[in-house]
């Protein structure tokens, strides 16, 4: 391996998504090729000693056969290298695979029972046993002993890297043994280092065609005896083993110490971020929030490391709108006091003409003063409701209804923080005829009301919606007397973290499985009460952060699959370990901007809303599209995106002719 090569591409790795991981496979799989040690030693006199000594042991009758993988001829892939003083080989030849263990008065001695869950993922961890007696687990479980080798060979546990030397089995005769679905290697000959196996069992090389080779059905599959004994197996001379393990040993303790290291900053990202949020959240004043804007606006690139990161940010946007601290009192507006009166005037006449049933009066929750601006008022979500039900669960097929002639059952994942998902649906039987009572329509405003703690109290309002979707009895579907308050707004106070507080204590049932919220608590929940006009305007703005917190999002997720990908390539290129991407390849555009962008007229509010515009600026307001493109970073649709929010609003200038020229497919 080239040392330079190694150290300019080590940050590619160690940044990246998983990298210290990939840094540990990546140590296996040197150690394995011969890369991270000096070759002086021949290994060809090693194996002959090993064959003497299994031929000792077959004629002793101490060693079991299996004839019919004796046979299968050593096959060693053309692109597989090792140093000239090793040898190809196979865990058959130096070794017995899945050994038996051999007991007297076997009623009386005790031994080690290992489970699956006793065997770590992380290199060389403790073994977490228990003491059985023999006779109860000799049979129907595997055997193993002190020094034995083993790997899982069920799915996930073989494609996490499950395996261990066995050591410390604390029965004073050595044995133990455990789950079925292990693999066993017992060595026959000392030149062989079981830590050497070790490390051969955990390297890409074995794992990597390991898991090609498994067979059985998803969920179950299973590496089959024949590769575990059979596939070529890259033997060093014994000197050399000791010097490789030592040093996998060695690295292995800096990649814990750099993983902890990564882990200790991201804690303390996680901290200042929140920190910094809090003291947005937190202003008094117009300027002590626009103080704290700026901070937070200005260290982005360091607070928000995660795609996840940014709902944090979503959540506190919302909390200023709903708080009205986005917005202020225009003269125009008209007064919530009028608005009031109005919720009132129609909700009396509505019961008195029998368009709304009476319920049965609730004892409302209240805000506290301090959140509620001065101009603003509060009600209780009772008293503007014109109508609250919940649905119905039939027995339903587990997919989406495939055309407009079925019915289908909303699930409770329809239901995201603002956000209405039609196609999160369960396919109704055409055996079972549907309620039509209980079709969702637009402007139904919809509340999560059964599930595990985190799923209850999602608020949405169905802004579109295809036909034949009914909700069902997990989620409560209400609606506003005359529409006199903005769905979308009364969606966003239910969301705000003062109204979750409330909320959360009016849950009932078990938070690890099963809550749940009445009608009758829901209905008791405070709402906020701005004028008309300016719930309008705090929604516009709140959508134009959402579009802003969107391209974070997904400038984020873009800039880890690239690192990711890095990441990749550069093993690849040191080791020859090459993963397959899971990932669709980056997009690229299909068109092309030709005019170049501009900066409009209008002064956009903030940089957080007009990233483009903000870049622009500081080029002396033009750019080529491609330039800002791969300035803005991420996919190109949400670039496309962007571009379009902030010439809608005049902050970038349209382009001249608007020319878009058509690319030729790669």
């Amino acid at each position: 391996m080239d040392a330079k090569q190694f150290l300019a591409e080590f940050g590619h790795i160690a940044n990246a998504p998983g990298g210290v991981q990939r840094l540990r496979e990546m140590i296996y799989q040197l150690a394995v090729t011969g890369l991270l040690s000096q070759q002086v030693e021949d290994a060809e006199s090693l194996l002959q000693d090993i064959e003497l000594e299994r031929e000792k042991l077959i004629k002793k009758g101490k060693y079991k056969r299996i004839p019919k993988l004796e046979k299968e001829p050593l096959l060693v892939a053309r692109n597989a290298s090792i140093p000239k003083t090793w040898v190809w080989t196979r865990l058959l030849d130096i070794g017995e695979i899945s050994p038996k263990n051999k007991l007297d008065d076997e009623e009386e001695k005790i031994a080690d029972f290992i489970p699956m869950s006793g065997i770590s993922e992380l290199h060389k961890a403790i073994l977490v046993s228990e003491i059985r007696r023999w006779d109860e687990i000799k049979k129907g479980y595997t055997h193993f002993a002190n020094n034995d080798i083993v790997v899982a060979k069920i799915t996930p546990c073989f494609e996490n890297g499950k395996a261990a030397v066995i050591r410390g089995l604390q029965s004073e005769w050595g044995i133990g043994a455990g789950t079925t679905e292990l693999h066993v290697v017992r060595l026959i000959h000392e030149g062989v280092l079981p830590d050497y196996v070790y490390i051969f069992l955990r390297s890409p090389y074995f794992k990597v065609e390991g898991e090609k080779n498994m067979t059985g059905t998803a969920g179950q599959k299973r590496l089959p005896t024949e590769f575990f004994a059979t596939y070529p197996f890259p033997l060093p001379p014994t000197e050399e083993q000791s010097r490789i393990v030592a040093k996998v040993d060695e690295l292995m303790a800096l990649c814990d110490k750099l993983e902890a290291q990564q882990q200790k900053k991201r804690k303390l990202q996680n901290k200042w971020r929140q920190s910094v949020l809090q003291a947005v959240a937190n202003a008094e004043s117009p300027k002590e929030l626009q103080d704290s804007w700026k901070r937070l606006a200005g260290h982005f690139s360091y607070l928000f490391a995660e795609a996840e990161d940014v709902a944090e940010l979503r959540n506190l946007v919302m909390d200023l709108g709903v708080s009205g601290r986005l917005t202020c009192l225009d003269s125009s507006d008209t007064p919530v006091s009028d608005l009031l009166e109005m919720i009132k005037s129609a909700k009396r006449n509505s019961i008195q003409k029998g368009e709304i049933k009476a319920l049965k009066p609730v004892v409302g929750e209240v805000l506290g003063e301090s959140f509620v601006p001065a101009h603003w008022s509060q009600i209780v979500l009772d008293d503007a409701l014109a109508m609250i039900d919940s649905g119905w669960s039939p027995k339903c097929m587990d997919k989406p209804k495939n055309d407009d002639d079925n019915w289908g059952i909303l699930k409770t994942t329809a239901v995201q923080k603002l956000q209405f998902i039609s196609h999160e649906n369960k396919q109704l039987p055409v055996s079972l005829k549907p309620k039509p009572q209980y079709e969702t329509r637009v402007g139904d405003i919809l509340i999560t009301r059964a599930g595990p703690s985190n799923r209850v109290g999602i608020c949405c309002v169905v802004d579109k919606v295809p036909p034949r979707l009914m909700i069902s009895d997990k989620i409560i579907r209400f609606r506003i007397v005359d529409d006199l308050i903005d769905a979308r707004f009364v969606a966003l106070s239910l969301s705000s973290s003062e109204t979750a507080q409330i909320l959360e204590k009016k849950k009932s049932g078990m938070a690890s499985s099963q809550m749940n919220i009445t009608q009758d608590r829901l209905r008791a929940l405070p709402i906020l009460l701005p004028p008309r006009e300016e719930q309008v305007r705090i929604l516009d703005e709140i959508q134009q952060m959402m579009i802003f917190c969107d391209t974070l999002e997904e400038k984020l997720r873009s800039k880890k699959k690239t690192a990711e990908r890095l990441a990749t390539a550069a093993i690849a290129s040191l080791t020859g370990i090459s993963t397959p991407q899971q990932e669709e390849p980056m997009k690229v555009p299909k068109t092309e901007l030709k005019a170049p962008v501009r900066l409009g007229t209008a002064q956009p509010p903030n940089n957080m809303q007009a990233p483009l515009a903000s870049l622009l600026a500081r080029h002396n307001g033009e750019m080529g599209a491609n330039d800002l493109w791969q300035r803005f970073g991420g996919e190109v649709d949400a670039f496309y995106a962007q571009l379009k929010t902030e010439v809608m609003h005049g902050w970038i200038a349209e382009p001249t002719g608007a020319q878009m020229l058509e690319k030729e497919a790669d």
